[in-house]
């Protein structure tokens, strides 16, 4: 059994550089949980994980087996639990490098020197080369051209006429255009970036064509930023030139870490089209945000803290030395995941979290994670998302969905999840 969660919300804060988390040592108990098998379950629409929702009322700290790789791993549910793991330097993504753990997919094991497994200081260093892409300023950079390139979308959309795939016809092709902007991609190499994303990204398509892809990708990235050793653009790829070109990191590292920033922006197509499901299927919150345009920044950060935005949970960490979590011992060496999904609805953060509340303030989701890992794009999401909100809601008033909701297909095999195509009409 594990301590109960109410016996120790009292008990006081992180401890983070002691050997404790919130609990003295007597509190400990050495009693494991049982390990529940989490299989990759197809959901649709914005259906919350069934097996995670028992999670967790099982408890804060709960013991999983995946469908892929070896052995258990633990997994914190609770918000505070979930930022002190990823926050704690105790826990390594550096560690889980020739080490078996349990996971979601074939091709979650590490590759060495990938930036999803340094831990600081060498995170921070390649994390460092492009900062400037994506702070305030940088993100401003583009705001005028995404805007007018998703203007154009919505010109051949209106166009066109109904009915229409909103997924193909807009909530693709304009995340990819402002990923590709902000990463310096020529516009006629957007669909070869798109079609290498999707096959990263997917778990049903087998270990050998996700790594074939992610090569190809690499090797398309190290020729594009090897052209711009020394350059002084603004883009991803010229930063990561200018830092290869100045010694602070290798090219093989700048390929790495621009693919995972360039496959990163394909989330932003998934979260959209749950966005625009839940508003279109929900009419309510869509005829609110039109008639108030001033909720619609707070309105984007609540409709991202609710919706599923992937399947099961990422990748692990490692303990490197014993830790305590709500009167469970983790032993160094032992793997351990967070769920930013479950953090999202932890009640004691989130008053009647299942509700959409546009009116919530403060809002601290972890939609982008926490930590040294914390999403670096998080800004350029949230940009792009405000202005999908604002395009498609004031021009095309009238748009709703052209099937039942039942109807709509989402994405099976996929570790982000979204639908597959989203049916309109207006």
């Amino acid at each position: 059994m594990i301590v109960d969660w109410t016996t120790l919300k009292g008990s006081g804060g992180a401890q983070r550089d002691g050997c404790e988390y919130g609990m003295t040592e007597e509190t400990i108990t050495e009693i494991l949980p049982p390990i529940r098998h989490w299989p990759a379950l197809v959901l649709n629409g914005v259906d919350f994980d069934p097996v995670l929702t028992e999670l967790m009322s099982e408890g804060p700290v709960t013991r999983i087996q995946l469908p892929d790789g070896e052995g258990w791993a633990w997994l914190v549910t609770r918000y505070e639990d979930v930022r002190m793991v990823t926050e704690d330097r105790r826990f390594s993504r550096e560690a889980v490098m020739d080490r078996e753990v349990t996971r979601l997919a074939p091709h979650f094991t590490p590759a060495r020197g990938a930036v999803g497994f340094l831990d600081p200081p060498d995170h921070t260093r390649l994390r460092r080369s492009v900062a400037a892409a994506f702070t305030a300023k940088g993100v401003e950079r583009i705001r005028e051209t995404s805007r007018r390139m998703l203007d154009e979308l919505v010109d051949e959309l209106l166009q066109d006429g109904p009915p229409t795939d909103l997924t193909a016809t807009v909530l693709t092709p304009f995340p990819v255009a402002v990923i590709c902007e902000l990463m310096g991609v020529p516009a006629a190499d957007r669909h070869g970036m798109h079609a290498w994303s999707r096959l990263i990204l997917s778990s049903s398509d087998g270990t050998q064509v996700s790594e074939r892809a992610r090569n190809e990708m690499g090797a398309y990235f190290a020729d594009l930023i090897g052209l711009r050793e020394g350059s002084t653009g603004e883009d991803v790829s010229s930063l990561l030139g200018a830092a290869v070109g100045r010694g602070e990191v290798t090219l093989e590292e700048a390929a790495g870490l621009a693919v995972l920033l360039q496959i990163g922006g394909e989330a932003v197509t998934d979260n959209s089209g749950q966005l625009f499901y839940l508003l279109l299927t929900r009419p309510g919150l869509a005829e609110r945000l039109r008639a108030e345009p001033e909720l619609r920044p707070r309105a984007v950060e609540e409709l991202l803290r609710y919706i599923p935005h992937r399947n099961a949970v990422g990748l692990s960490r490692i303990a490197v030395e014993d830790v305590g979590i709500r009167g469970v011992r983790i032993r160094a060496g032992d793997a351990i995941y967070v769920s930013y999904l479950s953090a999202n609805r932890d009640p004691d953060v989130f008053p009647y979290p299942e509700t959409i509340d546009f009116s919530r303030s403060p809002n601290p989701h972890l939609s982008f994670g926490s930590g040294p890992h914390h999403c670096p794009g998080a800004m350029l999401a949230r940009l792009a998302s405000e202005l999908l909100v604002d395009a498609l809601l004031d021009r095309v008033p009238g748009l709703r969905l052209a099937v039942p909701p039942k109807e709509v297909p989402f994405k099976k095999g996929a570790l982000n999840r979204g639908p597959e195509a989203l049916p309109v009409t207006w």
